[in-house]
């Protein structure tokens, strides 16, 4: 999927017209939208067709992990809403994400569309070195991040999620065309709030990042389609 403009917005609001009201507001100033659980749970598979309808990206985040055949047939259904993007847990093993990137392939080839980012989901930002120890894996975070990415990788997944702070481990191991799609991005006039490992956009981008995933610092700014505009510029 060839981009200009690495912003991705995430709609993170509770309802399809408050979403709706921020995508018209800021479309001509972003390169996609994100529609997360709370978005897709209230509004369902309408919100993302009426998105797609204006011509803009749909990255659809909702981390799929299941049994392979499920993962695959919940993969087939985003194809058919016409997403470009969307994720599932590289903790679902390598079968599991061979059957995600073969249903991306095929269902888009039947569809006649270009086959969407299917994106490996790694270690979750909230989790750290307790969290993985308690449930009896590696207890080394950046150790658990980076042999998932390369099991995705092997695995045939084009992209990856992950956090500021690891583009440039990833970066020294990865493929050079495999896309890193990056939240947790501030711009530093935002308010504290629950992200710890974060970079300003110029930073991820230096740093190796595809995509960036920017919510609060647009949707809850007094103008957000101005604030898209100056993170657009300060990439420039």
């Amino acid at each position: 999927m060839a981009h200009k403009n690495p912003i991705i917005v995430a709609l993170d609001v509770p309802s399809a017209e408050s979403a709706w009201k921020l995508a018209e507001l800021v479309a001509p100033a972003v390169g996609a939208f994100k529609i997360g659980k709370e978005l897709f749970v209230a509004a369902g598979p309408d919100i993302v067709k009426k998105i797609r309808a204006t011509g803009a990206s749909v990255f659809l985040d909702l981390k799929f992990h299941d049994i392979p055949n499920t993962v695959a047939k919940a993969v087939a259904a985003a194809l058919r809403l016409d997403v470009q993007m969307l994720t599932i847990h590289t903790s679902g093993g390598g079968e599991m994400m061979r059957a995600a990137e073969k249903a991306a392939q095929d269902t888009a080839k039947s569809l006649g569309l270009q086959a969407p980012l299917v994106l490996g989901v790694t270690v979750l930002t909230s989790a750290n070195n307790a969290t993985l120890a308690e449930i009896g894996c590696e207890a080394d975070t950046e150790k658990q991040v980076l042999r998932l990415a390369q099991l995705a990788v092997k695995s045939g997944l084009r992209g990856l999620v992950c956090s500021p702070l690891e583009i440039v481990a990833l970066r020294k191991v990865l493929p050079a065309h495999i896309q890193l799609v990056t939240p947790g991005i501030r711009t530093g006039a935002e308010k504290a709030d629950d992200q710890k490992r974060t970079l300003s956009p110029r930073e991820a981008i230096q740093a190796g990042a595809s995509w960036l995933v920017i919510g609060r610092p647009i949707y809850a700014a007094e103008n957000p389609r101005l604030a898209a505009e100056k993170i657009l510029e300060s990439l420039l």
